[in-house]
């Protein structure tokens, strides 16, 4: 990369700095438990609106995974969510009213909190519909992967999105609170996948899976992106730049071996495709708060109108991460 393109990124990453620090006045404490934070603590930070139902789940996976304590910013959710999370002994909330879309898609508020609570901190930045799952999740907490990480010098874990659906249509798997939704969608694309390189970021981006053939098949370029880098030894100095596909700077995107080897990886499991999902697209649609004027959500809507079955025979059932690794879409690296 050249001095100019250099000196760019890092005027982008001041930019980006200055701006969460203005966007800090659009959030209200909702409950302040930062003071129970300690030194070690591993830390999960998220925004939501809406997701009372996934709730339960969502904290009991990362619980049980190692998290120590969640900070989340509820973005004016009209159902009990914010109530429930209130009553949460580890989480911190913090309530807003302003535009998810004018705040960078919430990420402004990610970096401010990022930035005054995690510095120091291995910090889990997810939506509420991602369960993460990295190699040995079955048997190692969450913190062995983090020694491990700080052992091998290494700042930044990656985990491609995976987008999980069940077998038939979706409105017809009812999905209960607190149940696991790998449970109701458990299904996935093991193929169809393209990689590309991002030549200023240095980050892979990664496209395809079940929503780019559903709702994509005309404009797959157009589909989602599914690379995320959401596990970080944060710094105050950091910043996210496009949701957690991108950070800055820019060598904690090199979470891949430029020469041919495997560095370890994860996936993020993506339950987005639940009974609720065609309300929650209609919803979203409405409000028009989503990247590219909404435009993934306008083709959601125009594919869900018949509420299609996203399985197909190439369809693989999910079973563990071994599976995954097997597949060839994680890597458990040189961490034995």
């Amino acid at each position: 990369m050249g001095v100019w393109d250099s000196y760019r990124l890092r005027l982008q990453r001041k930019r980006w700095r200055i701006r969460a620090f203005r966007k800090r006045r659009e959030l209200r404490p909702a409950v302040d438990r930062t003071g129970q934070i300690r030194k070690s603590d591993i830390l999960l930070f998220a925004t939501l609106r809406n997701e009372a139902m996934r709730l339960p789940w969502f904290l009991k996976y990362y619980r049980d995974l190692g998290v120590n304590h969640f900070l989340i910013v509820d973005n004016d959710s009209t159902d009990h969510g914010l109530a429930y999370l209130k009553r949460q002994e580890d989480v911190s909330v913090w309530h807003t009213r302003a535009s998810y879309k004018r705040a960078r898609f919430g990420m402004d508020w990610m970096n401010w909190l990022l930035r005054k609570y995690g510095h120091d901190h291995w910090c889990l930045t997810v939506d509420p519909d991602e369960l993460l799952v990295f190699p040995f999740c079955d048997t190692r907490p969450i913190r062995a992967l983090t020694d491990w990480l700080d052992a091998s010098s290494l700042r930044s874990f990656s985990a491609m999105l995976l987008d999980m659906y069940p077998k038939g249509r979706i409105d017809r798997q009812p999905y209960d609170p607190g149940q696991n939704p790998l449970e109701v969608a458990n299904w996935f694309d093991a193929g169809n996948y393209r990689i590309s390189r991002n030549a200023l970021y240095g980050n892979l981006w990664i496209q395809g899976g079940p929503r780019e053939r559903a709702f994509f098949t005309d404009q797959p370029e157009r589909a989602p992106a599914l690379n995320k880098i959401p596990l970080v030894r944060w710094d105050r100095k950091y910043t996210y730049v496009s949701s957690t596909h991108t950070l800055l700077p820019r060598g904690l995107n090199l979470t891949y071996d430029e020469y041919g080897g495997e560095k370890a990886s994860g996936m993020l499991l993506h339950t987005k495709f639940l009974h609720s999902f065609s309300d929650k697209a209609e919803e979203e649609l409405e409000r028009k708060q989503h990247y590219g004027a909404s435009k993934e959500y306008i083709a959601y809507a125009g594919g869900l109108k018949e509420n299609p079955d996203l399985w197909c025979k190439w369809s693989e059932q999910y079973i563990n991460w071994r599976q995954l690794e097997i597949l060839g879409l994680m890597s458990k690296g040189n961490w034995a």
